[in-house]
């Protein structure tokens, strides 16, 4: 398998390319939209041909690239299955596999940063958490139908289920951390460790965070596959 984890500095996103050596396709989660080119051109030079763009969810801090990316090599764009996003090829179910070769992509459904929120387990030796669980943190739930409980669940009971030496690979990082492990993260990620539910929703709601600079742009062009209000 082809792994390679990019980064947007912006937005502290991590987008994950994953490809199959053999086949030659491959599968872009989490695009950024100012980042298209770069990926482009990194398919081009690794001789990749884009079948999916692949979503954890809606995101609020930054604008997705699929709508570009599908212009440009007509892959799918593929979201979890409550969203509400029309123009998506494809909606993906908890439980639900994507297949690519010898690749396995398995939809796990992780609500509680929105309420429509997907993991996607790789291969079953790694999972990308989106904004269910960073390195040593987790997303926020105060906007976007967030729940600190069904979070707190979710990461629990979906996350935490999986084998200690399961790769974490967050949707985002603000201090540098590239890569954990669900062992790692059940020990030392204090906003879960040595936490029950209640004190974790206090904690939780307790943050007075301010909103994502871009969330007015975002979430309208996110829900329509990244096509900004003004051009659509």
């Amino acid at each position: 398998m082809l792994f390679r984890q990019l980064f947007d500095a912006e937005s502290s996103t991590y987008t994950y390319l994953i490809a199959d050596p053999a086949t030659k396709a491959a599968i872009l989660v989490d695009p950024v939209l100012e980042q298209v080119e770069r990926d482009l051109k990194l398919l081009k030079e690794l001789g990749l041909t884009l079948h999916y763009c692949l979503e954890t969810h809606v995101h609020a801090d930054h604008v997705t690239g699929t709508e570009q990316l599908r212009q440009a090599t007509s892959c799918l764009g593929i979201v979890p299955d409550r969203v509400t996003v029309a123009c998506a090829d494809r909606h993906i179910k908890d439980g639900e596999t994507l297949h690519m070769g010898d690749i396995t992509i398995a939809a796990i459904a992780t609500p509680g940063h929105t309420d429509s929120h997907m993991a996607y387990l790789v291969n079953d030796d790694r999972v990308l958490t989106g904004d269910a669980l960073f390195i040593r943190g987790c997303g926020r739930t105060d906007f976007q139908s967030g729940d600190a409980g069904t979070l707190y669940d979710s990461v629990r009971e979906r996350l935490f289920s999986l084998p200690d030496e399961t790769l974490v690979y967050p949707a985002h990082d603000y201090r540098g951390h590239t890569v954990s492990t669900i062992g790692e993260e059940k020990r030392w990620n204090p906003r879960f460790a040595g936490r029950n539910r209640p004190s974790f929703i206090q904690f939780m709601h307790n943050l007075n965070l301010p909103n994502p600079k871009k969330i007015m742009e975002a979430v309208p062009a996110n829900e329509m596959c990244g096509r900004l209000a003004a051009t659509a």
